[in-house]
C-alpha cells in the first residue's frame, strides 16, 4: 500500500525548493481575487485557511492532512513543481436556483507530486472570493490506479460552534447545534454540508461538488479527534483511469450572507451539457402523498388534485407511488386525459428499484433499454417529468445511475426530481433538468413521527444556512392543515417557507381545502409565486434562531422571515437594498393565535418594515415594483 501523505513530504521539499514556491505564491500565499480569503503555507504548520474580516485576520481552519492512499507502490511521493498562479473567471446562466446570472473569479495553483516509478498526482487549489476548492488529478498513468482512501482532513479550533447532521444515506436528519463534535452521534460520521463558526462573524460550510462518472460520494468523520473532520469515501475501492479527477472539496467561507448567497457548488461544476433547454420550466406542483399516502391509487383523489392545480394555475401535478394500481373509476390513461382537459402538466413517480424498498412501479428504469422505452412512453402520454425515489447511498454505482437517469431523461425532455436521494453536488448546472432533490428532513415526516412537530421551527431556520445552500431542496412546504402529526408553526410561517426554501419544483404539500380556505389574497400569492429567481439576498438571521431572505423575480421582490424560537420576535427589515421604485407592499404575517394570516398593504414610500412574529411564526412581504 502507498500512503500518499502530501503534508509529510511537502515540508521537506518546500525547504529545498523555496524559490520555486515563492515564484508561484508570494510569501507562500494563494489569495482570492478580492484578497479576503487566503491559503497560507508554513513549513512547520502546513496549510491554513485565512479570512480577512474588516481589519481582523481570522484563521478559519487548517488542512493537517491532504492526500490519497493508493495500491500502486510503497514509495513516497515528493513535490516536483508548482504551476504559476492562474486566474479563473466564469460567467454562466442558471435556469433555476438562487440567481439567473452567476459570475465567479478565483486564483488557481497546481502542485505536482511524483514517486520513483513516475506516477504523478496533481493537487489543484482554487481560492474564490467566497471560499476555496481543491481536487486531485491523475494526469498520466499507464494503467488504472486503485484509490483506497482519501486523507483530506479539515481541522478547526476546539469548542467552536457547529451544525452537523448524522450521516445516513437519505440525508434526512436535523443539523444539531453543538460545540463538542459529538451531538449524540456515537459513530461520529457526518453528512455534507456541515457548518462551522470559527469566529463571531465568520463561518465555513464544507461540502463536495462535481462528482463525475465512476466516482464515489463522501462524508465526514471526526471519530479520531472531535475537531478534525476527515473525508471518508462511500466506496472503499475506487478504480481510477488515466486523467481521473476527484470531486472538488469545497469550503464556502465568509459571513452568513456569503454562505447563503454563494453559488460555489455550481461554480466548480461542469457546464451545462443540454443544448436545448427551452422545455425546462420551473413551477409549483400539487402533490397527493402528504395528505393521502396511497392517494395515487384512487382516481377520484387524483382528479381532486388536478382540479386544485387548474384552479390555482399551478403548472404541474404529481402522481405519486402506486399509480400503476390506480382504480376507483379510472386509471392512468384517464388521469392523463383529465390533465389535458384541465391544461395541467402531469409529473409521475418511479421507484429507483435499487432493491431496498418495494412500492410500485418497480424495475422500469434500471437498464438503458428498459429506461429508453419507458421514457418514450411517458412522452407519448403527456408526462413532463419524473420523481425517482428510494436510492441507496453514494456508491460509484449509484452515482453512475444518477448520471444515467439525468442524461437519458434530458434526451427525452423530461424533468427530474430525485427523492430519497443523496444531496445535490452541482449537477443542477450540468443537467438543468434536475429540478429538485429531497435529502432533507421535510414536511413528509409529519406523516411518520411526532419529532418534527416540536422541532420544525428551529429546523426550518437552520436549513437555509446548511442544506439549501448547496442546491434545490424538496422539503414540500406550506401545510396549513395537519397530517398524522400536527404542525405548531404558524400559518404565516408555513406560507413563508415557499420563499425561504429554494426548489425549481416547489411541491405544495397540503390538501386542496387547506389552500382554498385561505383568504383570496393568500390564494393569489400562491397562484402567482415564481420558483426561479434572478437574485437572492440574506437580510438577517442566525441558524436555528431566525432567518430573513429576499428573492427577486421580474418586477417583484419576495421577502420572507421565520422565527425559530419559542418567544415572540420583532423583525426590522430595511428596504434600502431595493433600488427600483416600489409600487405596493403586501404583507402576510401572524395573527395572535397564529392560525390565520394577517394581510396588510403598505404605501409605496415605505423604507422599512417592522413586523411582530409569534413564537414559531413568520411573514412574507410581496414587494411589487413599478414597471
Amino acid at each position: 500500500m502507498n500512503n500518499l501523505m502530501i503534508m509529510k513530504y511537502f515540508t521537506i521539499i518546500a525547504l529545498l525548493c523555496l524559490s520555486c514556491i515563492s515564484c508561484t505564491m508570494q510569501n507562500n500565499l494563494l489569495q482570492s481575487p478580492n484578497g479576503k480569503i487566503a491559503i497560507e503555507y508554513h513549513a512547520e504548520k502546513g496549510f491554513s485557511v485565512i479570512y480577512h474580516s474588516g481589519r481582523d485576520k481570522v484563521k478559519m481552519m487548517s488542512l493537517p492532512e491532504i492526500g490519497l492512499k493508493t495500491s500502486d507502490t510503497d514509495d513516497c511521493f515528493k513535490l516536483i513543481s508548482s504551476t504559476p498562479v492562474t486566474s479563473v473567471v466564469d460567467d454562466y446562466e442558471m435556469l433555476t436556483g438562487k440567481r439567473r446570472h452567476c459570475h465567479n473569479e478565483a486564483n488557481e495553483c497546481t502542485y505536482r507530486f511524483e514517486n520513483v516509478k513516475g506516477l504523478r498526482v496533481d493537487l489543484i487549489f482554487r481560492v474564490y472570493n467566497d471560499g476555496i476548492a481543491f481536487r486531485y488529478h491523475l494526469p498520466k498513468t499507464k494503467e488504472e490506479i486503485v484509490v483506497l482512501d482519501e486523507y483530506t482532513a479539515f481541522a478547526f479550533t476546539p469548542g467552536i460552534k457547529r451544525w452537523t447532521q448524522k450521516f445516513t444515506v437519505g440525508y434526512e436528519g436535523f443539523y444539531w447545534p453543538n460545540t463538542d463534535g459529538v451531538a449524540d452521534n456515537e459513530g461520529r460520521e457526518w453528512s455534507f454540508p456541515t457548518l462551522f463558526q470559527p469566529s463571531d462573524s465568520a463561518f465555513v460550510l464544507l461540502t463536495e461538488a462535481n462528482i463525475l462518472r465512476d466516482n464515489t460520494g463522501a462524508y465526514l468523520t471526526n471519530a479520531a479527534d472531535s475537531s478534525i473532520y476527515k473525508i471518508k469515501l462511500s466506496d472503499e475501492r475506487l478504480i481510477c483511469p488515466s486523467g481521473w479527477y476527484s470531486p472538488w472539496r469545497v469550503a464556502i467561507i465568509g459571513t452568513l450572507a456569503d454562505i447563503v448567497e454563494s453559488t460555489l457548488v455550481t461554480d466548480v461544476s461542469e457546464p451545462c451539457k443540454i443544448q436545448d433547454t427551452q422545455w425546462i420550466k420551473p413551477g409549483l406542483v400539487s402533490w397527493i402523498y402528504w395528505a393521502y399516502n396511497h392517494g395515487s391509487k384512487d382516481y377520484q383523489i387524483v382528479k381532486k388534485y388536478i382540479d386544485f392545480a387548474a384552479d390555482f394555475d399551478l403548472p404541474y401535478m404529481l402522481i405519486d407511488w402506486e399509480w400503476d394500481a390506480m382504480g376507483n373509476g379510472g386509471n392512468l390513461n384517464d388521469a392523463m386525459n383529465y390533465c389535458k382537459e384541465k391544461n395541467v402538466t402531469p409529473l409521475i413517480w418511479y421507484n429507483s428499484s435499487t432493491a431496498w424498498c418495494d412500492p410500485t412501479p418497480l424495475y422500469r428504469l434500471n437498464t438503458p433499454e428498459v429506461r429508453d422505452k419507458e421514457f418514450e412512453w411517458l412522452k407519448e402520454i403527456g408526462i413532463q417529468g419524473v420523481k425517482i425515489d428510494f436510492f441507496g447511498g453514494d456508491s460509484i454505482g449509484t452515482m453512475n445511475y444518477y448520471i444515467d437517469l439525468l442524461e437519458d431523461a434530458a434526451r427525452h425532455k423530461l424533468l427530474v426530481n430525485f427523492h430519497g436521494a443523496a444531496i445535490p453536488r452541482g449537477w443542477q448546472r450540468t443537467y438543468p433538468n434536475l429540478m429538485s432533490v429531497e435529502a432533507v428532513y421535510g414536511a413528509e415526516w409529519y406523516n411518520n413521527k411526532p419529532t418534527l412537530t416540536d422541532n420544525a421551527a428551529w429546523h426550518n431556520c437552520t436549513l437555509p444556512f446548511t442544506r439549501n445552500v448547496i442546491g434545490p431542496m424538496n422539503y414540500t412546504p406550506c401545510t396549513f392543515t395537519n397530517s398524522q402529526h400536527p404542525h405548531i408553526t404558524t400559518d404565516a410561517h408555513e406560507l413563508a417557507l415557499l420563499v425561504i426554501f429554494e426548489s425549481a419544483l416547489q411541491h405544495l404539500a397540503d390538501r386542496p381545502e387547506g389552500y382554498r380556505q385561505q383568504p383570496v389574497e393568500v390564494q393569489n400569492f400562491i397562484r402567482y409565486l415564481p420558483v426561479a429567481w434572478e437574485d437572492t439576498r440574506l437580510l438577517s438571521g442566525y441558524p436555528a434562531e431566525s432567518v430573513v431572505i429576499a428573492r427577486k423575480s421580474k418586477d417583484s421582490w419576495y421577502i420572507s422571515g421565520l422565527n425559530g424560537t419559542e418567544n415572540t420576535k420583532s423583525f426590522r427589515v430595511n428596504l434600502e437594498f431595493i433600488k427600483d421604485s416600489i409600487q405596493l407592499i403586501q404583507l402576510f404575517s401572524d395573527t395572535t393565535d397564529g392560525r390565520q394570516i394577517k394581510i396588510e398593504n403598505s404605501a409605496f414610500d415605505t423604507k422599512e418594515l417592522n413586523i411582530e412574529c409569534q413564537p414559531r411564526g413568520g411573514f412574507v412581504a410581496w414587494v411589487k415594483l413599478r414597471k
